[in-house]
């Protein structure tokens, strides 16, 4: 059995012809794969120096296929590259058994459309939000928004299989008539007391000496505006301007830190700040056990599986009022992603004492466990084994 895995990835590949993504690695490929003897992966290629492949996972396993689609997003070259990608799909639609397809994107939104022209199984990964995602990207995005959410709202209410990765905020807002679950895109190991003891005891530590530094922590790309580092960077800049220096804020993502720096160097705050760039899958857990709070800032989310995972180390964690977000945290640490974000992150920040941080060590440790990976894994195993059983009924 074949299948087609449909969405707007960016693959990179470096000097022998590796190939490589970000966030999808070979245990993601896995839970596909025990059910499709090749499964066709489409999406951009673009070229990476050796030196740079540093936090990113290979594509490789049997049974893996990439297939290589132009750029439809350049205007200048879109009706060009539009055709050549229509014929690519359609051929690959032809070959295969079934499409999975992650939405929001407009490859995997297309890809949906043609499978209906050809009665084609398909079954719908709902990730995020569109309008969030271009509302808070630019001013085309803002002129997009109402049209991309208009026309995923007809994709969802129409398909016949869904797996939101929220408990509600993208089922509410994206509806559908068919069979449905949530499986978040987080699978945790098996949790581990000894984590939580050791955070409980970084934070005795943090009460027996008041002038230590308090280490913020954000996993997101540095280039991506909506992931929202900026915030944080401007709430430091309003706390050392009312004399509370001893917050430090630690960025771990790759991309150009360009835009970022320009706002630290604006904020006054060259010494709070560091950049850590990249980093594999296994080192960012060794990470967040050296901070002492995690921020996910974001405009745009489904539900973030960065933060779930600092979650799951005891952390105290804050979040913008996003996505899923919501769903994961404490009302307390949760601040609007409106223009009054800054002042509320502030006082967030200097509201957080050592009993917070006990409390919240112990109550997120106990919330992330909801995503350990068998409870997460037999859910998406019996929704996508009922998926295939519902096409060979349909043939019979």
């Amino acid at each position: 059995m074949k299948a087609l895995f449909a969405h707007g990835l960016k693959f990179f590949e470096d000097s022998k012809g590796n190939l490589y993504l970000r966030g999808y690695n070979t245990y993601y490929w896995s839970r596909y794969l025990k059910y499709f003897d090749r499964l066709y992966v489409i999406g951009r290629k673009y070229h990476i120096s050796d030196e740079n492949i540093k936090g990113f996972d290979k594509f490789e396993g049997d049974g893996l296929k990439f297939v290589e689609v132009p750029d439809i997003h350049n205007y200048k070259t879109f009706f060009k590259n539009n055709k050549s990608f229509k014929s690519i799909a359609k051929k690959i639609i032809n070959d295969v058994d079934v499409i999975i397809a992650r939405i929001p994107g407009t490859y995997s939104s297309n890809i949906i459309k043609y499978s209906k022209q050809r009665n084609k199984p398909y079954l719908i990964e709902m990730v995020g939000c569109p309008w969030d995602s271009l509302w808070n990207h630019s001013l085309k995005g803002k002129l997009a928004a109402p049209f991309m959410m208009r026309s995923t709202k007809k994709l969802l209410r129409e398909a016949p299989y869904v797996i939101y990765v929220t408990n509600s905020f993208l089922q509410k807002r994206y509806p559908t008539k068919g069979k449905h679950t949530n499986c978040s895109n987080v699978t945790l190991p098996k949790m581990d007391d000894a984590v939580l003891v050791k955070r409980l005891e970084r934070v005795k530590d943090s009460k027996n000496n008041p002038y230590s530094e308090i280490i913020l922590g954000t996993t997101a790309a540095v280039d991506v505006r909506y992931k929202g580092q900026q915030y944080v960077i401007e709430a430091l800049g309003r706390l050392k301007e009312e004399g509370n220096a001893n917050f430090k804020y630690q960025l771990v993502g790759g991309g150009d830190p360009s835009y970022l720096k320009s706002i630290i160097k604006k904020c006054n705050v060259e010494n709070q700040v560091e950049f850590l760039g990249a980093k594999p899958h296994e080192k960012v857990f060794e990470w967040l056990d050296t901070i002492d709070v995690y921020i996910q800032p974001s405009r745009q989310e489904g539900l973030p599986r960065a933060l779930i995972e600092a979650m799951s180390r005891g952390l105290t964690c804050i979040g913008a009022e996003t996505g899923g977000i919501p769903e994961l945290l404490d009302e307390k640490y949760i601040f609007s992603n409106t223009k009054k974000d800054v002042n509320e992150l502030v006082m967030i920040l200097k509201n957080i004492s050592v009993e917070d941080m006990n409390m919240q060590a112990v109550r997120n440790f106990e919330e992330s466990k909801k995503y350990e990976e068998t409870l997460i894994e037999n859910r998406r195993s019996q929704f996508i084994e009922n998926f295939l059983k519902g096409i060979k009924k349909e043939e019979i």
